[in-house]
């Protein structure tokens, strides 16, 4: 298995676009160690996983400095260190305008996306160190690039996001650690007030970004794809 003996952390591991990832790194050979919202949800997927190999997690908001670095504490404690992190963890309010959405939304949005990710990389950075080097992969969007109206948070927190991963990547590619961050347009999951339906089967499916992660993941070590797109190849004519 190409991931074997790998360590694996995946935010916002318990549904959607986390959950595929999870599932597919399992497949691949790694230990996975996933964090969510509620203490339900982590046990719920964690059940699922199970039958696929070793997962563990715990609850984990990702906004919290505090939280992020003890759940990152707890994976090398429990499964030895970190290989691969992926930050999924995320959240979109959208439909609101600049004047409309609250202070407190905006915040939302930029200290789950953009504050999270940071969080996260901060402390794995080390660990990965520790172990001669590792592979970082943020999801961001589309909309980190092409701004929308009324998605003025989200899009703040995406395009901010593009930019930490690239500064990110140019800081610690001689410490043998990779960084790229998948951008993709419409998924078929559980995200702002969408859920995951039949009728948008033309939509990118959670799985499809798994197995993105999963070939980046297999690249050469000498080559690093860095930044992502993928989008749906045959979305509705309008």
């Amino acid at each position: 298995m190409i991931l074997a003996n790998k360590v694996a952390v995946v935010t916002g591991g318990t549904k959607g676009i986390g959950y595929a990832i999870a599932e597919k790194l399992l497949d691949a050979g790694a230990s996975v160690f996933i964090c969510g919202r509620t203490v339900p949800a982590v046990e719920e997927a964690l059940k699922k996983l199970a039958a696929r190999g070793k997962a563990v997690g715990r609850v984990c908001d990702v906004r919290e400095d505090e939280q992020v670095r003890s759940m990152l504490s707890d994976c090398e404690r429990v499964l030895g260190g970190v290989d691969i992190l992926v930050n999924n963890a995320g959240i979109g309010i959208m439909g609101k305008t600049v004047e409309q959405i609250t202070p407190d939304e905006f915040r939302q949005t930029v200290e789950t996306n953009l504050f999270g990710v940071y969080y996260a990389c901060h402390y794995a950075v080390p660990l990965m160190k520790n172990r001669g080097g590792g592979y970082i992969i943020n999801i961001s969007s589309l909309a980190g690039q092409n701004a929308h109206p009324k998605m003025a948070a989200y899009n703040a927190s995406k395009f901010g996001l593009n930019g930490f991963s690239e500064a990110l990547m140019q800081e610690v590619r001689q410490d043998n650690i990779k960084v790229s961050y998948i951008c993709p347009g419409s998924v078929n999951t559980y995200f702002g007030n969408d859920t995951p339906s039949a009728e948008k089967a033309w939509q990118i499916q959670p799985e499809d970004i798994a197995e993105v992660v999963i070939d980046l993941l297999k690249m050469d070590a000498r080559t690093l794809p860095s930044k992502v797109e993928i989008r749906p190849s045959k979305p509705p004519v309008r």
